[in-house]
């Protein structure tokens, strides 16, 4: 591990990102910075006018997509600069004036859906026939229609849109506070070398098989966030406050169903599943019994839950065998997909290691524009291996959506967004099981394997019933404090570990560090999508050549098409039980 995180200039190039494929130069986005302007400041004149004729209205449309378009890449591109380097104050300044004009956007456009809205459908049909054209965005309309109740007045809306800026603030706090001015101390690694903690080093420092290592690592990033607790909490509770008012304002009975209802998923969805997941919390009380066992602690605490329990086994795989090991993975699903695989690793879609400043964490962005870019923190392990196959499974699938889907249509629910990158990181998986050799090595992979379902399914289910609870204690009239927030986030632990597990008081300020509890119900679908995921993995070995097929006409279906209805295409009904009791069955296997 390294000793000092380097800085961003003595990264090699070919391990950043190609963001000049998106804007050559600042002075490039600063021009298409302009055009976005102008061309918002243009549109409207489409108020009023648009719903009179079907000419008037393809036209609108096609004015509002190349707008959309536009602002999009202004918008993406300073993002991607500023989590490069989050300290830099021409990035904050650039990120900031993006975030400006995105309000002036949507303040501009925001009377178009309460205005189509007064059409019936009726009459959208007959448009639909005077002028073909406009067929094509059926499934769009429908959608809106979908929402009529929910949708405000055109001055109400400019009102909400022009708010946009000032109600994204708790979570621009949250980030620069969490990536760019906390400090952490440094602590002694396995060889007695001083090392500098980081949001990037701190798994890596929990996977370490030297148990004094963990736990100083553990209480040492944990104490900075118990120091900051109050102003996490006050953050969080303002952006929960936002979305509580977006909520009641639209006429929603409470944020979670305003939050599921854009990608028209049912509650039973989210409630199924933690119901599924409470039924099974025997299997991972069990699970936590043999970590303990293994590895043959009195105790076992919180700073145990990531080290592996196999000994002797270090997978120590540096970025470029990384790479070779995810193709070979990847090979079930063919040479279509492979070859998308190839170009995103030769054509610098990745920005690959940690840098002072860099934001934490990995994700998969860009627009329909861009390539689809991946920020990784790379370090040598076996997770973060799997980590670049998640992201690429999140990157393939928006490059075949985009190069499939008509832009209306060239973005995916983030109900199904998990499905592609956890598939990747299943079919990796069975194939280092089937080749490995050593008995050993195979149990860590298993270990491995169970460890997804740990982070992905139970951990992630419990983010999902912290942030119901939350949400609905506020909703009731509570308070959000730091007390508050620890108590239940620390109950919650007792209750999806078990008794086999000493719930460190540390663990109790981990809310704190989560950015998805900004994210507005977003982490629910990392368990449902982890369950999709390991049913088409299945079909994928079993089947071969037709559950392909099917699977990539899935990830080339954007939008076209609800998020259910798609996922049910490709062979998995979401608003059963099945999918998430099968995962469990898999897991007690």
């Amino acid at each position: 591990m390294a000793k000092e995180t380097r800085e961003r200039k003595d990264t090699p190039k070919e391990y950043t990102w190609d963001l000049e494929s998106l804007f050559e130069s600042v002075e490039a986005w600063e021009n298409e910075f302009e055009n976005v302007g102008k061309l918002a400041e243009e549109f409207p004149k489409h108020k009023g006018e648009f719903t009179k004729n079907s000419d008037s209205l393809l036209e609108a449309l096609r004015d509002l997509e190349a707008v959309s378009r536009s602002m999009m890449n202004v918008y993406t591109y300073t993002s991607l600069k500023l989590d490069e380097d989050t300290r830099l104050g021409d990035s904050q300044s650039l990120s900031a004036r993006a975030r400006t004009l995105y309000v002036q956007f949507s303040s501009n456009t925001s009377f178009f859906e309460p205005e189509l809205l007064t059409l019936d459908e009726e009459t959208i049909h007959r448009y639909m026939e005077e002028k073909p054209e406009l067929k094509l965005y059926t499934q769009y309309f429908d959608n809106i229609l979908r929402k009529k109740d929910h949708v405000l007045t055109a001055r109400e809306e400019s009102i909400l849109a022009q708010n946009g800026e000032v109600a994204s603030a708790p979570s621009k706090i949250f980030s620069m506070l969490s990536n760019a001015d906390i400090k952490f101390p440094k602590i002694k690694d396995e060889d007695g070398n001083d090392v500098e903690l980081t949001n990037g080093n701190f798994i890596p420092f929990m996977e370490s098989k030297n148990r004094t290592v963990r736990k100083n690592a553990f209480e040492n990033f944990y104490g900075v966030y118990e120091g900051l607790k109050n102003t996490f909490a006050a953050t969080l509770d303002g952006d929960l406050k936002k979305n509580i008012f977006n909520a009641n304002i639209r006429n929603y009975k409470n944020t979670r169903e305003a939050s599921l209802d854009r990608n028209n998923i049912p509650l039973t969805v989210y409630d199924n599943l933690i119901k599924s997941v409470h039924e099974n919390l025997d299997t991972m009380y069990k699970y936590m019994e043999i970590r303990k066992r293994a590895l043959g602690v009195d105790e076992l605490h919180m700073y145990d839950i990531y080290t592996p329990m196999v000994k002797d086994v270090d997978f120590d795989i540096p970025y470029e065998k990384g790479l070779e090991l995810i193709k070979k993975g990847l090979e079930p699903l063919g040479k279509e997909y492979l070859d998308v695989v190839n170009e995103g690793f030769t054509s610098r879609w990745i920005d690959v290691y940690e840098n002072k400043g860099k934001r934490s964490g990995a994700y998969s962005g860009g627009t329909y524009d861009s390539k689809p870019y991946i920020l990784l923190n790379y370090h040598p392990t076996l997770d973060n291996v799997f980590t670049i196959a998640h992201e690429m499974g999140h990157s393939i699938h928006s490059y075949f959506t985009r190069k499939n889907q008509p832009l209306v249509y060239g973005n995916y629910s983030i109900f199904v967004a998990e499905v592609a990158s956890t598939a990747n990181e299943s079919l990796l998986l069975d194939h280092m099981l089937k080749n490995v050799k050593d008995k050993n090595e195979k149990i860590y992979l298993l270990n491995h394997y169970l460890e997804s379902f740990r982070g992905t399914v139970f951990r992630q289910t419990m983010f999902a019933e912290f942030e119901m609870i939350i949400n609905e204690h506020l909703e009731n009239g509570g308070a959000l404090t730091a007390e508050y927030l620890s108590n239940k986030y620390k109950e919650l632990n007792e209750l999806y570990y078990g008794p086999n597990v000493v719930i460190d008081d540390e663990i109790a300020i981990e809310w704190a560090r989560i950015p998805h509890f900004y994210y507005n119900f977003y982490v629910f679908q990392y368990a449902t999508g982890f369950s999709a995921a390991v049913a088409l993995s299945k079909k994928i070995l079993e089947e071969g050549e037709p559950a392909v097929e099917k699977y990539i006409d899935f990830l080339k279906s954007g939008s076209s098409d609800y998020p259910i209805n798609v996922l049910k295409k490709a062979g998995v009904d979401m608003t059963t039980e099945e999918p998430v009791r099968n995962a469990m069955k898999l897991f007690k296997e």
